[in-house]
């Protein structure tokens, strides 16, 4: 870069900044100059932060968009004041939720901050377990989707048609991975930044124990010390987890970042964000055009990780499982929701259209689109007729598809692996979604428990514990 260039480059940047800070209250001034000190301290002082990079995992939810702004303020008010400033890793998991309103305000939100032609900022993404450059119209990976939907398909048999497991246990047991992937990525990463509440996180861990210790996991009693010790206990909670569902038929995937370690900083700064209702902070709604999409995964509630689909699924439930109609199963849902839709903020009129013919048909397209499935396979699972040797078949049958009864007895050998004819393997694939292997894999498996219960952790003295924190 011409010394030219150069300085043309740092008065744009100086003009983001100022536009930024335009929109920043005066309680937000004060936060960033606090998140200036911190990741200073822990660069080792101003002489060391051009070689200091830190690490936000961005997913487009409120919190990681405006800790990403105040990120960005504080990298560029850096370099105002020194010659280098500390680089900045964004990572996002692409799950196969996401939708593409979600990529494009990600892509928005970079283009208002002056992130794509920064060298001193890199955009990444993790899709199917690879890291690419982020691309905000990149497909999404196909093997990716079909892994997502056999996931899903099978917590759902497995937890008996429990819709948090269905909708949160693939994506949240993904993070492990995720997070050693992209600290370890091209050089690593010296600190993971993040505004999530102790609360949040350690949530996030109790769902991720519980799931483990519900599979036969051993849980340590002792934490780990470091970070990276953190995340690959993360890590290996999730693979004994899909060991335990598929049994023989699990592979194992290859994660290089293992073989990587660096001693990780954790920078939170939930703490300097109490108070602050960023949905509403101008620094989002003006500067990045922020917006939510009520259709995509929202990692902070797992009890409405999708409200649509989430409504949709207990409207089949109740038609199926409750002795309700469809809209019965959907109101359930939506009472509950809209008694905490406040502090959830839950999409209240997408909810009230749920129970609508066209909401149910937009259910079952998105259902399709995202995770292949369509509703005579989504019945299948929340049904779960196939575990422990089939004890559901017989009531799933009469309930769903009464012309198949008289062939109960085949279908029977069918599941225990014995000569059947093709057309009945075919139908129990077709209305499962699933291949013959795993369907016999289901027929010789117990039900899970209950659900998941996702718990705050606490400490002996009774405060929540930190995930991230030391």
């Amino acid at each position: 870069m011409s010394a030219i260039h150069e300085q043309a480059m740092n008065y744009v940047y100086q003009q983001v900044l100022q536009r930024l800070i335009g929109h920043f209250t005066r309680e937000e001034r004060t936060v960033l100059q606090l998140l200036i000190q911190r990741i200073i301290v822990s660069a080792g002082g101003m002489e060391q932060i051009g070689d200091y990079k830190v690490l936000i995992a961005h997913g487009g939810g409120v919190v990681s968009s405006y800790t990403l702004a105040l990120l960005r303020a504080a990298q560029l008010t850096i370099a105002g004041r020194s010659p280098r400033t500390f680089q900045l890793r964004v990572a996002t998991l692409r799950h196969a939720g996401m939708t593409q309103i979600t990529l494009d305000t990600l892509n928005r939100g970079y283009g208002r901050l002056f992130f794509h032609d920064d060298s001193r900022v890199e955009l990444l993404m993790v899709d199917n377990q690879e890291v690419h450059p982020f691309n905000h119209q990149r497909p999404a990976s196909s093997m990716g989707r079909e892994t997502s939907q056999r996931n899903m398909l099978m917590a759902g048999h497995l937890t008996s048609g429990d819709c948090r497991a269905i909708l949160c246990s693939d994506t949240y047991l993904a993070l492990g991975d995720f997070y050693q992937r992209v600290t370890t990525w091209h050089g690593g990463v010296h600190a993971l930044v993040s505004g999530d509440s102790p609360r949040k996180q350690s949530q996030l861990l109790a769902w991720l124990k519980k799931s483990a210790q519900g599979a036969g996991v051993a849980i340590p009693s002792v934490r780990p010390p470091t970070l990276n010790g953190l995340f690959t206990r993360m890590s290996e909670w999730s693979e004994g987890y899909y060991r335990d569902m598929y049994g023989e038929h699990y592979v194992a995937s290859s994660n290089p970042s293992n073989a990587c370690h660096r001693h990780l900083a954790y920078i939170g700064i939930a703490d300097l964000l109490e108070g602050a209702v960023p949905a509403s902070s101008p620094l989002l709604t003006d500067f990045m055009a922020y917006a939510t999409d009520p259709l995509d995964f929202h990692f902070s509630q797992p009890a409405y990780a999708n409200p649509l689909l989430m409504a949709h699924l207990h409207g089949l439930q109740g038609e199926c499982l409750r002795d309700l109609n469809y809209e019965e199963g959907v109101e359930g849902f939506i009472q509950h929701a809209t008694r905490n839709s406040r502090r959830r903020e839950l999409p209240e009129r997408l909810l009230a259209e749920a129970t609508t013919r066209e909401g149910r048909a937009c259910s079952n397209a998105y259902a399709q689109q995202f995770f292949g499935l369509d509703g005579t396979q989504l019945t299948c699972m929340l049904y779960s007729p196939f575990i422990h040797h089939g004890e559901r078949l017989e009531s799933y049958l009469r309930q769903c598809h009464p012309g198949m009864l008289v062939a109960l007895p085949e279908l029977h050998k069918v599941l225990q692996g014995k000569p059947s004819a093709d057309m009945l393997q075919q139908w129990v694939t077709d209305t499962s979604g699933l291949p013959m292997a795993l369907l016999q894999h289901l027929y010789r498996k117990r039900p899970e428990g209950q659900a998941v219960e996702v718990l705050a952790a606490r400490r002996p003295d009774g405060q929540p514990c930190q995930l991230f924190g030391r």
